[in-house]
This record gives structure tokens, sequence and C-alpha cells, in this order.
């Protein structure tokens, strides 16, 4: 629970900028949707790096100071990200330069924060518990995802750069906060990994990659997640230049899709991991194929212009999206504990790093596709056009996972270590 609120905290901040911020640069600026996406996509790019934190964190020492620095760091990008907007009112390049630098630490501070957190959970965790408390942490992160876009939403109209500033800086300032206080002596009575071996990070990484089942999830999880984010940066302007919602209506929007990831990963997590109620691969198979089918409906209201129909469909987005994540994760933490010893945070990190290519890598894509389209048709099928392609690699990725995951994951308290 407490490393939840870590979790908790740092999606808080990272939201605002995947969602407000890009928002205002398309909508409020009139700027190319190209231009968030890449900054968007650097801030991924630079979480290449959670291999290497994970393989520290497999080495011992104090997490909590590396989770503590990455959220400082993290902070400190997250109000320079509102204020590189702000700038670029007056001065364009001047704050897409600013942007950029905030971008990319806040990739770096949430790789640091992130892949610590994930380490802790996968080697401080009994193993028969560690899917439990993904779960739990995961539902804590959503929540405070959802908690912080509806919040800021109702805050942030009538728009204007002073109240973007104030929210974003009470913002970073109550995740620090909360931070310090869910880790003070947390790693007290938790006993260090210790140094498995004196290979460098390079030869431990080719170790992990050479087995074949942590080889095989992370293409699932790239191709998985190159789905699950193309939409991240075209949602909030496809409901402002499409349904004319506000800055604060369409950052609310976000909060409600978060909300039904709530509800689909609360579902999942009592079905699956407390009532053993069907597969992860079945949940798995079922979430991406739900996500197709709201993708398909996102994109067929766009001649309709109704509000409501849009909250409707971004909700049930949202509740598969959860469905699929929540099993993927499941799976994850199980797979941490398998293979070659003391490599928990290495095979999390890697799995991390697919997931943020993934995540830049799709949130460019559909930034870019939705630019491209635009400039052929109107946005409504513009936009449409690049959900129902978003909607094609949700299935192409239920099939893959129909095909390489197991019917039924074993129970976790019957794996030997190394098996």
């Amino acid at each position: 629970m407490r490393l939840g609120l870590v979790q908790m905290a740092l999606g808080s901040i990272v939201v605002l900028t995947t969602s407000t911020l890009n928002r205002l640069m398309v909508v409020e600026l009139a700027l190319p949707a190209l231009l968030p996406g890449f900054l968007v996509a650097l801030h991924y790019g630079i979480q290449i790096t959670r291999p290497n934190w994970g393989f520290i964190s497999d080495k011992g020492g104090n997490r909590t100071r590396w989770i503590l620095r990455g959220m400082a760091i993290l902070a400190a990008g997250g109000l320079m990200a509102a204020g590189g907007v702000v700038v670029m009112e007056t001065n364009r390049m001047g704050g897409i330069g600013l942007s950029v630098l905030a971008y990319a630490l806040i990739g770096l501070g949430a790789g640091a924060a992130g892949t610590s957190v994930l380490a802790l959970l996968a080697t401080a965790t009994a193993p028969h518990r560690r899917a439990a408390a993904a779960t739990i942490t995961w539902l804590m992160m959503i929540f405070g995802i959802a908690m912080t876009a509806g919040v800021v939403g109702s805050f942030l109209d009538p728009y204007s750069p002073a109240r973007l500033m104030t929210v974003v800086a009470l913002v970073c300032v109550a995740a620090l906060s909360i931070t310090l206080v869910a880790t003070w002596r947390i790693e007290r009575g938790v006993e260090a990994a210790p140094e498995p071996d004196s290979v460098p990070f390079r030869e431990g990484l080719a170790q992990v990659w050479a087995e074949p089942a942590a080889r095989v999830f992370t293409i699932f999880v790239f191709l998985s997640m190159t789905a699950f984010f193309m939409q991240e940066l075209i949602l909030e302007p496809y409901a402002g230049l499409v349904f004319a919602f506000t800055p604060g209506e369409s950052t609310q929007l976000s909060g409600m899709q978060n909300g039904g990831v709530f509800l689909g990963m609360l579902l999942v997590g009592i079905a699956a991991t407390g009532l053993r109620i069907g597969s992860l691969r079945a949940w798995v198979v079922g979430g991406c194929i739900g996500s197709a089918a709201a993708l398909a409906m996102l994109a067929g209201i766009g001649g309709s212009a109704s509000k409501s129909l849009l909250m409707g469909a971004t909700v049930a987005l949202g509740f598969f999206n959860g469905v699929f994540a929540v099993a993927a994760i499941g799976s994850m933490m199980a797979l941490a504990g398998q293979g070659r010893e003391k490599r928990e945070g290495t095979r999390m990190g890697l799995w991390g790093a697919a997931q943020a290519i993934a995540a830049g890598f799709g949130g460019l894509m559909g930034a870019g596709l939705a630019d491209l389209m635009r400039q052929v048709t109107s946005d409504a099928p513009a936009f449409g056009t690049v959900f129902l392609i978003e909607a094609a690699l949700f299935l192409s990725a239920a099939l893959m996972a129909a095909r390489i995951m197991p019917g039924r994951a074993p129970d976790p308290r019957t794996l030997v270590p190394g098996e």
C-alpha cells in the first residue's frame, strides 16, 4: 500500500504532461499534434535506461534513495513542462527548448523512481503475493491519475497561464510530500539483495534476453503497449476539435477514462487474483478485444458530435484497457521471479523499457498519423482512422496472447525458483 502511494504520486505528475499539456499545445496554441507527440516520445525514450536501473537494484543497496531522487527529478520536470507551455505563447522556440529539457527530466525521473519501486516489489514481496501486490499498486496509481485529472480539470477552467502554473505546482509538491512520507524507513527490516555476481550490465542483460520466456514476453509487451498508447496524445485534442470540449472538460474526460481503467483493473484483480476465475490469458485476450471494440465506437461517433456518446466510449475504452493491463501486469510479476536467480529487477527493467519504447513510439505514431490524416480530410474521420488502426493492433495483440500465453498460470506458491 505504501509503494502504491508512490505509484499514485508518480502517475499524478505524468498524467498532466501526457494529457492536459498536450491538449493545450494542440488546441489553445494551435500547434501540430506531432510536437507533444515528440515530447512524450522523448520522455519514454529516455526510459530505455530502465534495465540499467533494475540491474543496479539487483545488486542491493538503498532503493528508497533512488525512489526519492527520481521523484524529485520528475517533479522538477513536470513544473518545467508547464512553464514551457506558458513560454510558448510569447516565445515559440524558447518554450519548445524548455519543454525538451523538461520532458527529458520527466523520463529520467520516472525511470529511476518507477523501476526502483518495481524492483523493491519483486524482491521484497513473497512470491505468492507478487501478483496481488502488483494489482494493489497499479490500482492506486490509476486512482491517483483519475483523481488528479478530475480535480485539476475542475480547477483549470477558466484557463489562464497563471492558473496552470499554480495547479501544476500544487500537484508536484503534494506528490513529493506523499512519496517522502510513504517511503520513510520502508526498507527497514527488508533484507537487501546480495550482489549476484560481478558480471557487467550488458552481460547480465544478455543472460535475461537468452531466456525464451522473457524474450517472447518482451515482444508481446511492445506490440500490446504500442496499441495501448496510440490514443494517449489524440483523445483530448479529438474531444476539443470535434466535440468542442473546454480544457477543463477534456482533462475531466481523461479522468473518466482512467476511472474506467481503475474499474477494469479492480474487476480482474478480484476475479483472477482473489477468486481464481479465468486464466490470465483469457483476461488479456478479452481486454484486447474489448479495447478494439471501444476504439471502433470512438471512430464511429465522430460524425454525431455527441458528448455523452464520447464519454461512454471513453469509459468503455478505459475499462477494457484496465482489464488487459492488470492481467499483463500479473503475468509480468509472476514471470519476474522465474529463470536465473537475482535478476528480478533486470527482467522488470527490460519489460519496462519495452513498454516505454512502445509508449513513445505508439504516441508519436498516433499523433503523426492524426496530423497526416487531417491534411487530407476533416477532423472527425482523420482521428477515426487512427482509432481504427489502433483497434487492429489490439486484435493482433489478442491473437499473439492467445498463442504464447499459457491457458492458466500455475499457482505462484508452487513455483520453484529457476524453473
